[in-house]
């Protein structure tokens, strides 16, 4: 959703001396007021699959047959199968489109998807990858963290602490596994007044953009967002990554850490790695051709506050529950 309208945000840039009407259409927000703004015919839709659809369902007047061109953008994610399942939709959009389209697919990982997909098309399909030895860009500086499980967050903490006191004006994004874990860790890292605000699927959409604005306009340094955030997103000034999981699979540790070092600029990012994840590591590092530097910290300095920091996440962990 968040993507949706950065995108719309280009069009509105680019597309205001030609004329261009836009129209974003995304989920949890009033449907009839994106019924209004498709009656008027934008020239571009920009939509999430499953919105798109709903208008179709929904509506016997809208219509999508005078399309000239279709985008799937982060292709690989709306084509594949899984816990977010977007086949019926696309099916539904794609039975709605004129056959004499042009269709365009963009991806950051190349997946098996995308391959079979290139060999079933009915037309020779154009197809063009950029050429690089790494999936990720030089200017990233890629580490890993080797943490016991029960103390991953005294770590965090620390990491944050060590990059605040070194660097105030430096923004950094922490990824997290779950929601549950994403709001947990905002609350615990407010209660060491950390500048953080949190991004994560269960929060209202309104919420998610109030959010997104505070960090993108620096009024808050750090974000800590689930793969909602992980796609996508184009903020600049990201100095620092922090994987508080190590992800399950390479291509989404190459969408995480490529909010940083972005068109040019230098970044670092840092994954937390526990006992049980030593074989993910090992995929993501042959996945881009590089190996994983360690990063050192200050051991007794972590120790220093175990206690503290695990009791607090209990403490906050109790207070969600609740809420």
């Amino acid at each position: 959703r968040e993507l949706a309208y950065q995108i719309a945000e280009q069009f509105r840039v680019l597309g205001k001396p030609l004329g261009l009407k836009d129209c974003v259409v995304v989920g949890g927000l009033d449907m009839v007021t994106q019924a209004l703004e498709l009656a008027r015919k934008p020239h571009v839709v920009v939509a999430t699959p499953g919105r798109l659809a709903d208008h179709l369902r929904s509506s016997s007047t809208f219509s999508l047959r005078k399309i000239k061109f279709l985008v799937l953008d982060e292709a690989d994610r709306l084509l594949e199968q899984g816990c977010a399942d977007f086949t019926a939709d696309l099916e539904l959009i794609l039975e709605a489109v004129p056959q004499r389209r042009q269709t365009l697919l963009f991806s950051a990982t190349l997946t098996d998807t995308l391959s079979q997909l290139r060999g079933l098309a009915a037309n020779k399909p154009f197809f063009w990858e950029a050429v690089s030895e790494v999936r990720t860009v030089d200017e990233l500086d890629q580490r890993y963290l080797l943490v016991p499980e029960a103390v991953k967050d005294a770590y965090l903490v620390h990491l944050v602490q060590t990059f605040q006191d070194q660097h105030e004006d430096w923004s950094i994004i922490i990824f997290t596994k779950t929601c549950k874990d994403c709001q947990v860790l905002n609350m615990m890292l407010k209660k060491y007044n950390f500048p953080s605000v949190a991004l994560h699927s269960m929060m209202k959409q309104r919420q998610r953009f109030a959010a997104l604005a505070k960090f993108k306009s620096s009024i808050f340094k750090i974000l800590i967002a689930t793969d909602v955030a992980a796609r996508g997103l184009d903020i600049p000034t990201v100095q620092v990554v922090i994987n508080h999981n190590t992800p399950g699979l390479p291509k989404i540790y190459i969408h995480r850490v490529g909010r940083t070092a972005r068109a040019g600029r230098k970044g670092v990012a840092i994954t937390l790695v526990t006992q049980y994840d030593i074989h993910l590591v090992h995929a993501i590092e042959e996945e881009i051709k590089l190996k994983l530097k360690e990063f050192s910290v200050e051991e007794q300095r972590v120790l220093d506050i175990v206690t503290q920091v695990n009791v607090t996440r209990r403490e906050c962990e109790i207070v969600s529950v609740q809420t």
